[in-house]
């Protein structure tokens, strides 16, 4: 009964003041073995594989259909990979493959470790406006105040912002797979208004991407997008061959 509980079993909404994304390009035969069988990595030029941090700050996240007023506001960190999923029907589907899950209050953790495969843990957020750090977590991530040259981050694989976009999210699936059972959960997530704002980073230390003992991850792409609601249908659950 407990694990099923923890598969999405009802819809989520939340509205989002904010989501800072950070996504790293690694060469694919680094993050191969991060992921389980079922899934593929989402690659760029068959060579890049993509490794992103998102903080979000979400207001009255509460279950799809509740009031306003029940919802809490929370600061989410998510560290994941972007996938893709052959669904039996033969649909492929772009998604993400969470490595890591943080939270800057505890009855986030607490409940979001109860409904989810996320593995929530607590950790210290300090924010402003071009500041973003945790000295728990060990990252801190200082955005360049805004002008009208917006730069790709140096030796990012993209030529352009607009290629870069189509890895800027929101990847609208994510997925957790039981190895013992061969089942994939899939959980859709439904937005609007997502028009993700290029930023430059001036510096940036993660101490999550040193566990993963990558040789030389890339900034990518850096984009920030406000003010979006947001909901997480209920999860779905199908066998893998």
């Amino acid at each position: 009964m407990l694990n099923k509980l923890k598969n999405h079993p009802f819809a989520v909404e939340a509205f989002f003041k904010s989501s800072l994304v950070l996504t790293f390009a690694v060469p694919k035969e680094e993050l191969e073995d991060l992921i389980p069988e079922c899934l593929s990595l989402d690659l760029f030029q068959n060579k890049w594989a993509f490794v992103a941090l998102a903080m979000v700050q979400t207001k009255n996240l509460r279950p799809k259909g509740f009031p306003k007023i029940l919802g809490n506001d929370f600061f989410l960190i998510g560290y994941r990979v972007f996938v893709r999923y052959t669904n039996k029907k033969g649909k492929r589907l772009r998604g993400l493959y969470i490595l890591k899950s943080e939270t800057n209050k505890k009855k986030m953790a607490f409940m979001g470790n109860i409904f989810t495969h996320y593995n929530y843990t607590t950790t210290d957020i300090n924010s402003c406006k071009n500041e973003i750090s945790s000295k728990k977590s060990k990252f801190k991530i200082i955005i360049k105040n805004q002008s009208n040259t917006i730069c790709l981050p140096k030796n990012s694989p993209f030529e352009n912002w607009k290629e870069a976009r189509r890895f800027a999210g929101p990847l609208p699936f994510t997925f957790t797979y039981n190895k013992i059972t061969k089942e994939v959960l899939i959980i859709e997530g439904v937005r609007q208004n997502w028009k993700p704002k290029p930023i430059n980073i001036e510096n940036y230390n993660i101490k999550f991407l040193d566990t993963l003992q990558l040789k030389a991850p890339v900034l990518a792409n850096a984009f920030i997008i406000e003010n979006i609601p947001y909901y997480w249908k209920k999860g779905r659950i199908e066998l893998w061959k």
